[in-house]
């Protein structure tokens, strides 16, 4: 009875793990260029990023241009457009 109890337990923790994981989060770090409504852009080395935002995204401090901010980010698929390929077309029809 014990060892169903404990592999009960372990099933749940891992499920739990998985569940949270969610996707990768990523951050970049630099002074901020411009503040336009849901978009803010930052300097990183010779690049400029620009990362939008919502309603739900946290913000603490005082955000403004030339603060020094760090923004932690997920990448989001907005479309996906699967191209056939031509070659596999072409084997499949001979």
């Amino acid at each position: 009875m014990k060892k169903v109890l404990f592999f009960v337990c372990a099933f749940m923790l891992v499920a739990a793990v998985a569940l949270a994981a969610g996707p990768k989060t990523y951050q970049v770090t630099g002074p901020v260029l411009e503040v336009k409504g849901d978009v803010i852009v930052v300097q990183k080395d010779t690049d400029k990023w620009e990362v939008a935002r919502d309603a739900a995204t946290k913000v603490t401090g005082d955000l403004k241009v030339g603060s020094k901010v760090t923004i932690e980010y997920t990448m989001t698929a907005k479309k996906i457009e699967v191209k056939e390929d031509k070659k596999a077309d072409a084997k499949k029809k001979k």
